[in-house]
C-alpha cells in the first residue's frame, strides 16, 4: 500500500517537475525582493530601488519593487497549492528553485541595476567593494546551489518513454 503511494508520488513530482521548478523560481524572487526591500531599503535606509532622483520618486520605486515581489510569491504559492493538490509538490527540487530564483536576482541586481544601468549602490559615501563582492558572492552562491539540487533531482525524474 505504502510502496504504491510513494510510487504514484513519484511520478506525479516527475509529471509536475517542472512547476515545481518554477514555484521555486518564483518563490526566489519573492523572497530576495523581499529581504532587500524590508532589509536595505527600510530598516537600514541604505539606498532606494531608484535613487537617480528625488527621495519621493524613491519611495515610490520602491513600492512597485515591494509589489513585484509580492506578486512572485504570490504567484508561487498559487503553484505550490496546486502541486499539493495534485500529490506532487516536490521540496527538493523547489528549494532547488528558491536558491537559483533568489541567486539570479540577486546577481541580476548587483550587475545590472548596481553597475551597469547605475539605478542604485548597496550603499553610498563608503567603500562600496566589500558590499558588491559579498553580494555577488553569495548570489552566485546560492545559484551554484540552487543548480546542484535541481540536477539532483533531475536525475531522479524517469524518462516518459519508461513511464509509459
Amino acid at each position: 500500500m505504502k510502496s504504491s503511494k510513494t510510487h504514484e508520488n513519484q511520478t506525479q513530482r516527475s509529471n509536475y517537475a517542472e512547476r515545481n521548478l518554477w514555484a521555486g523560481i518564483l518563490f526566489g524572487l519573492g523572497l530576495v525582493g523581499f529581504i532587500d526591500e524590508v532589509v536595505f531599503h527600510q530598516l537600514l535606509h541604505w539606498h532606494h530601488f531608484y535613487d537617480k532622483s528625488t527621495s519621493d520618486i524613491g519611495l515610490v520605486s520602491d513600492g512597485l519593487f515591494h509589489a513585484f515581489s509580492w506578486f512572485a510569491t504570490i504567484g508561487s504559492s498559487f503553484l505550490i497549492a496546486d502541486l499539493h493538490r495534485r500529490n506532487a509538490f516536490w521540496a527538493k527540487r523547489w528549494i532547488g528553485g528558491i536558491l537559483l530564483g533568489g541567486g539570479a536576482f540577486q546577481l541580476y541586481d548587483g550587475i545590472i541595476q548596481h553597475k551597469w544601468m547605475r539605478l542604485h549602490q548597496i550603499r553610498y559615501y563608503v567603500d562600496i567593494r566589500p558590499y558588491d563582492w559579498v553580494w555577488n558572492l553569495i548570489a552566485a552562491g546560492m545559484i551554484i546551489a540552487g543548480i546542484i539540487l535541481i540536477a539532483r533531482t533531475r536525475n531522479r525524474v524517469p524518462s516518459r518513454k519508461a513511464a509509459s
